[in-house]
């Protein structure tokens, strides 16, 4: 790997970094939503993977480092995975502790990060001997992992009932494109209903904006007031190991380790359950918050990281929540990648050390330094200066784009139902992972389906 190249890595490592410590600041600002489509773009533009790779992983890190800000100023999460921690830092906030809520969350993250980078890499090395067993039987994998998340869903029997109508529609779709020669029979429709899903329930929220009689029943807001105290000013770098406690340190450690390992599960239910049974025990609610919000953020940083790099680096399929949300373009983005020749079959494991290294530290060098010292001056800066909505309208026009570059003008109305349907499904309790494991095993449903 030459110096001009590693050099291009460091370049988008510090812009993703910069760019995601502004958007993953964003209430709202799902990872999925706001990662995915970038990262698809910098693949279809035909940069070097090892490129797209330190971008990608330059920005989920600092997106989950940041998103400590909302959290603990507003308690507004800025994605679905900050949720959970959003109740344990309004306690911490209660106790005029915001400032303490944004280091041992950023803190938190930053332990996750160093747990789940080696382990990772270990883990994705001992799976490579099985990697060809596990690719000949990805599509019935696929639909197991949709049952296993439905199971894990709080909402288990629509999860479940929905599978099979989901798989339908997708596969209908495809057939129907086929049949009247929308796109030839050797090309499968994937990106654009893949991102359908992802900005699902916003469509179907704009659709409902065209009822009029929806639309009044709709609450009405002022303009927000948003009350942030003064913080402790950082003069020097801050140190997570001196943030937070033996205790703190100790947990998120152990969290980090069954993250990385469980990186097939959601990884939200997993910094829910596992974030609130290591601090149960606790009784005085500010150490019990304090111990949940740093073991929670750690959970939730080594499952995003092991879930995009033990997929990616040992079996070349999206075989996590992770590697099928926000990462499934380093996966599946045709024409220039596709299950059959991506990152996994171009790029060497010294690549992907070299890749994660760079995005890695950049990401927290500059996010976990900028999140603790100027945590009020993002936060004010993003609720004054840049709507939910507008980051929302890009990306659907940026679906709306890809749509027609998939499919044409029918497959811009085929996404915009496969939208509809997929915002009713999450509304209705269905969560994310259900929805695109069906999209990837629908073809397998659907012929097992038929031979019945």
């Amino acid at each position: 790997m030459d110096f001009i190249l590693i050099l291009q890595m460091v370049i988008a490592a510090i812009i993703a970094a910069v760019m995601y410590t502004v958007i993953g600041a964003a209430p709202g600002a799902d990872e999925t939503a706001t990662i995915a489509p970038i990262t698809l773009v910098l693949v279809l533009s035909g940069l070097d993977p090892a490129i797209i790779l330190a971008f990608f992983i330059s920005a989920i890190i600092a997106c989950k480092l940041i998103d400590s800000v909302p959290v603990s100023i507003a308690g507004i999460p800025a994605g679905v995975m900050s949720t959970p921690m959003v109740e344990h830092a309004m306690v911490l906030k209660k106790n005029g502790l915001t400032d303490t809520s944004i280091r041992k969350i950023a803190s938190g993250a930053i332990i996750g990060t160093i747990v789940s980078i080696p382990v990772s890499l270990f883990l994705a090395q001992a799976l490579i001997p099985f990697a060809k067993i596990i690719e000949k039987y990805g599509d019935p994998v696929f639909f197991v992992g949709a049952i296993l998340l439905a199971l894990m869903s709080k909402k288990k029997l629509i999860a479940i009932v929905s599978i099979l109508p989901f798989a339908l529609l997708i596969q209908g779709l495809r057939y129907m494109y086929w049949g009247v020669g929308t796109v030839p029979e050797d090309t499968n429709v994937f990106i654009s209903f893949f991102l359908g899903i992802t900005i699902g329930p916003v469509i179907l929220t704009l659709f409902e904006l065209l009822n009029k009689d929806r639309r009044d029943k709709f609450e009405r807001y002022d303009k927000k007031s948003i009350h942030m105290k003064n913080t402790e000013k950082i003069k020097k770098f801050p140190n997570p190991f001196k943030i937070l406690t033996k205790k703190e340190i100790g947990y998120s450690i152990l969290s980090s380790l069954i993250g990385s390992v469980t990186f097939i599960l959601s990884p939200v239910g997993l910094t829910t359950f596992f974030g609130e049974l290591f601090s149960s025990r606790t009784k005085d609610e500010v150490e019990k918050a304090s111990l949940a919000v740093s073991t929670m953020e750690s959970l939730a940083q080594s499952t995003y990281i092991s879930g995009a790099l033990i997929p990616l680096i040992a079996l070349g399929i999206p075989l996590s929540p992770v590697a099928i949300g926000p990462g499934n373009p380093l996966f599946n983005a045709p024409p220039v990648f596709t299950l059959d020749n991506n990152m996994h079959h171009l790029l060497t494991t010294s690549d992907f050390i070299l890749a994660t290294l760079i995005g890695a530290i950049i990401a927290c060098g500059f996010t976990f330094y900028i999140a603790v010292k100027y945590s009020r001056e993002i936060c004010r800066f993003v609720f004054k200066k840049i709507p939910h909505e507008a980051l929302l309208g890009l990306f659907f026009s940026l679906v709306l784009l890809l749509a027609f570059i998939d499919g044409g003008i029918v497959n811009i109305f085929g996404v915009l139902l496969i939208g509809i349907v997929s915002g009713l499904f999450y509304r209705l309790g269905v969560s994310y992972g259900v929805l695109f494991m069906t999209l990837y095993s629908a073809p397998w449903i659907i012929k097992a389906l038929s031979a019945l």
